[in-house]
């Protein structure tokens, strides 16, 4: 009988560990105050290598300050614990000989009037104005997401002849915080509206901004009905019945790497999607002759189309979209065009150019801890020309700075750089607003964010809930499957952080939500930050002009700069490029230089028209000479090149397709793909790639090791990771001794050799790959290695713990994760295409156990909703042992086993009865999705049995 009230536990004939804990007594004490994570100090976590040059005092003296914090019952003991973290104080900015400070008050030279006018004054300034078309439900959500008037510019772009009808493609450019997706978003919905039998597709470049555009699109529709004519007379064009299969409801779905959904083409109206998913879908859709159901194509950061790596999927979207001559309006945008108007003549559209930035950005730049003015990009480089020439005994005299920042006494602070970011990031934060750090590295960023907490301000007493706060989210990540960065945990409580590539997406997600709510007043981030998530800041500060060991470029510094002053957060913005002696001139250049013309990606030296052509003709799009050229004339290389030398491009391309048998040239002078060029195509594949899968699929039908799984997670293994992971060639070898006799034998198999990875631990080398023989033996190699830690993530080893064992961040072992089931499912697709049907069912069974991230023995549980891993270990592990068992389950059973799969969460919330009772009862609803889950999955395997 239980003593708690809670019903007895039903152990299936055995005891569990939750029938031991529901027998003993707990006593929890009351705490007023704060949220708290742990009661008890843990062991000093291992330092990583971004850290080392970290100040170890600081290390451990906020290490235990940290853990005061929460061991403390009191908000005010935990404000009396931070007072020794300053380690020093930033230096004061006072003003310069120059300028002088700037008032405040006074609004800015060339911002005079620059806000725009209310709707009542323009009533085309509304989104409710009849010339939009727009439903009352959707103008109501834009309303409540803070969109009630549009700018100026916007709608003269909207009200453009022929644009909110759908007859006209459209190509614009604005600046960062300008408006530009509020245009896209109109015209997209407008069309999916009125045209009920359309889909649309918005594509993003970065799985972040397909998530944070997919959660806004999902709020914007909410409650917003298509028009469906009720019966076939008011629209003569479409039949009753296909009336009736249409919904009224607007389906959007997310389309991304590592995404977990099972929609298709057929399920979605609206598909948020990366690139790649893109691509492949309008690829399939024309194969099915679908593609007359897309409405609309939104291509978002348009100057990806100059990406190295990408870019030539983006041209490949269009090219094969203006080939169609279909009713599908194509919209592009961006903030870093420079060629908009021959980028329009390319896609057949309007252009239109926008300068209008609603909030006003001041730029400056900082060197040798002197701050001087740049109302425009060009005063900013004659300022850096001067400095250049300038002798430094008499900078000060012949150019005045606006501001100067005092020397620091500190040595931590006696770069000039790093004294100014600290300097500049302190004000800001001091002032109650948001500044973004930009720096060259990850190891950099975890470096100067905790240099600047060193030199925070504490919290005063009226900022109890700010504390709070921090000390909450401290606990969240906490809580989280990898743990706590050691790094964070020491800067959160000032109100720092860090955010980049290297951390997990929950880790990332966290750190920005606490940002843009102001919980954290500081954020330091790789500029990978300024292109993948929407992050205002008051104050932008650039450490320093190259971004790892490159100088970066015009684009992205507009990018990064861009951050600063955003509609709705701020009224100003500023930003502050800090420069050192060696790169002043360097940086001349940058600021002086236009925004680089955006040139095609089919280029010969980028091979990417060799895909365009094989993609067009495996999935029927063209066949015949004169087809392929004017398939051909559609691409931007066409607009861009002299038109022979295209042709002489596009004969030498199908030349090397026919060569590689992806591709035949037929009798009546037509071409047509074969069965592997198919497959190459299908599985979304680059012809390179494909016909390196191919050799070794080919090889493994030969002598696939079926007695192991070591085989298939090198099959398995993403190209594009594995050629970004470094080797640790000691890591390696230790891992090839620690394999039993198959995984050394598949791996022998695939062309991995023991000695050589012996010489290479004992020379120190690194792998040569200048020539083709070593470009594939380098390959082989970094999949080999790559290989182990898919091994260890398909073997429920914790996220954590493989980044440790490798070396790695812990983001990258989740980037493997998140793209390998992309791959997986490419190799599945080739096998099937290839009608190697064997080959597809062992690797297919495989590529379940990657997608619960799980052992064989669970994936049947590992089927159902919430039920991922861990959790299924856990449920197995007390009781239900199987998906039966889950099935016929009591829902409140199941609540004790998913408190144990998050016990940091579950431990904190015991000092909180009320926040406990919400837990559980979150839980409890979570229980019975599983149950209701299992019993549909179980019930379906029934049904099949019986009709067998």
């Amino acid at each position: 009988m239980s003593t708690s009230g809670q019903p007895p536990f039903q152990s299936r004939g055995f005891e569990t560990s939750i029938d031991i804990a529901r027998r003993q007594a707990c006593q929890v004490a009351p705490v007023a105050g704060i949220k708290r994570t742990s009661t008890t100090r843990s062991p000093e976590p291992l330092k990583s290598e971004s850290e080392s040059s970290v100040n170890h005092v600081f290390q451990q003296r906020s290490r235990n300050i940290v853990e005061d914090i929460q061991e403390s019952t009191t908000l005010e003991s935990a404000r009396a614990s931070l007072g020794p973290l300053n380690r020093f104080h930033p230096s004061k900015i006072r003003p310069g000989p120059g300028l002088g400070a700037p008032d405040p008050e006074e609004p800015k030279d060339g911002h005079k009037g620059a806000s725009a006018p209310g709707s009542s004054q323009n009533p085309l300034l509304s989104l409710a104005n009849p010339k939009y078309g727009l439903p009352p439900a959707l103008i109501a959500n834009f309303a409540a997401l803070g969109v009630k008037n549009i700018y100026p510019w916007q709608a003269s772009c909207l009200l453009a002849r022929g644009l909110l009808s759908g007859e006209r493609h459209l190509v614009y450019t604005a600046p960062t915080g300008g408006g530009k997706s509020l245009v896209a978003d109109v015209l997209l919905l407008k069309r999916i509206i009125e045209n009920p039998g359309r889909k649309a597709l918005l594509v993003l470049p970065y799985v972040a901004l397909v998530q944070e555009k997919l959660k806004w699109m999902r709020r914007i529709i909410q409650g917003v009905e298509r028009v469906v004519p009720d019966d076939e007379d008011q629209n003569a064009s479409f039949p009753r019945k296909r009336w009736k299969k249409l919904q009224k409801q607007i389906r959007v779905t997310g389309f991304f790497g590592g995404s977990r959904t099972t929609a298709t083409w057929a399920d979605t109206d609206i598909g948020v999607c990366t690139i790649e998913k893109a691509n492949s879908l309008i690829n399939t859709a024309i194969e099915e002759c679908s593609i007359g159901e897309l409405g609309v194509v939104v291509l978002d950061e348009l100057h990806m189309l100059d990406d190295e790596h990408r870019g030539y999927l983006l041209e490949l979207m269009v090219t094969k979209l203006l080939l169609l001559q279909q009713d599908i309006q194509i919209v592009g945008m961006s903030a870093t065009l420079s060629n908009t108007e021959m980028l329009a003549q390319w896609m057949n559209a309007k252009f239109f150019i926008s300068t209008y930035r609603p909030i006003p950005i001041d730029e400056y730049l900082v060197y040798e801890n002197s701050i001087y003015p740049a109302a425009t990009s060009r005063q900013l480089f004659q300022t850096a020309s001067k400095l250049t020439a300038a002798n430094s005994a008499s900078l000060h005299d012949s150019i005045p700075p606006q501001r100067l920042i005092d020397v620091s006494e500190y040595k931590e602070l006696s770069n000039a750089a790093t004294n100014s970011m600290v300097a500049l990031a302190v004000e800001t934060a001091s002032a109650g607003y948001g500044a973004l750090v930009f720096c060259s590295s990850r190891g950099a960023c975890q470096i100067h964010a905790a240099t600047i907490s060193e030199a925070m301000p504490g919290l005063s007493p009226d900022e109890t809930e700010e504390l709070s706060k921090r000390l909450d989210l401290l606990a969240e990540l906490r809580s989280l499957a990898c743990g706590l960065d050691p790094v964070l945990e020491k800067t959160i409580v000032k109100g720092g952080g860090f955010h980049h590539a290297g951390m997990t997406t929950e880790e990332r997600e966290l750190i920005a939500q606490a940002y843009d709510q102001g919980v954290l007043r500081v954020l330091v981030a790789t500029c990978s930050l300024a292109a993948g998530v929407n992050l205002p800041a008051r104050r932008v500060i650039i450490n320093g002009a190259r971004m790892g060991r490159e100088l970066v470029g015009p684009a992205m510094l507009r990018q990064m700069c861009g951050r600063a002053g955003r509609k709705g957060k701020d009224d100003a913005g500023e930003t502050y490029l800090i420069c050192i002696k060696a790169d002043l001139e360097a940086v001349c250049d940058l600021l002086d230089a236009d925004m680089p013309a955006i040139e095609s990606c089919l280029a010969p030296e980028k091979r990417g028209l060799k895909r365009a052509l094989l993609e067009a003709i495996a999935t029927g799009l063209v066949s015949g000479g004169e087809a392929i050229k004017d398939y051909v004339r559609c691409t931007l290389l066409y607009r861009t090149l002299d038109r022979k030398l295209v042709y002489t491009i596009m004969n030498s391309a199908l030349q090397e397709l026919i060569n590689e048998a992806l591709i035949i040239f037929k009798e009546d002078e037509s071409y047509e793909a074969t069965l592997l060029g198919q497959a190459v195509v299908a599985s979304a594949f680059s012809p390179e790639d494909g016909l390196f899968v191919y050799e070794e699929l080919k090889r493994a039908l030969q002598a696939f090791v079926m007695d192991g799984d070591m085989h298939i997670f090198y099959m398995f293994t993403p190209f594009q990771v594995a050629m970004n992971t470094p080797i640790d060639w000691p890591i390696f070898r230790d891992q090839l001794d620690r394999l039993d006799e198959s995984g050394l034998r598949a791996l022998q198999f695939v062309g991995v050799q023991p000695g050589f990875v012996n010489t290479m631990v004992r020379s120190g080398a690194s792998l040569k790959e200048n020539t083709p023989a070593q470009k594939k033996q380098a390959r082989i190699y970094r999949r080999a290695y790559t290989a182990f830690q898919l091994r260890d993530l398909s073997n429920e080893v914790p996220l954590s713990t493989i980044a440790t064992r490798y070396r790695i961040p812990r983001g990258t072992v989740q980037t493997l994760a998140q793209q390998c089931h992309g791959f997986a499912a490419g190799i599945v697709k080739f096998c099937q295409r290839m009608n190697w049907g064997m080959m597809a069912a062992v690797l297919d069974h495989m590529r379940d156990r990657l997608e619960a991230g799980a052992r064989a023995d669970l994936l049947e549980m590992a089927q159902v909703t919430f039920v991922k891993s861990w959790t299924a270990r856990c449920l197995r592990e007390n009781g239900f042992r199987n998906l039966r068992a889950l099935a016929e389950a009591d829902p409140k059973d199941l609540v004790p086993v998913l408190m144990m799969v998050n016990p940091r969460k579950t431990q904190r919330n015991q000092l909180y009865p009320t926040e406990a009772e919400r837990y559980s009862a979150k839980l409890l609803v979570k229980a019975e999705t599983i149950v209701a889950s299992a019993n549909n999955i179980w019930e379906r395997e029934m049904q099949v049995e019986l009709e067998e």
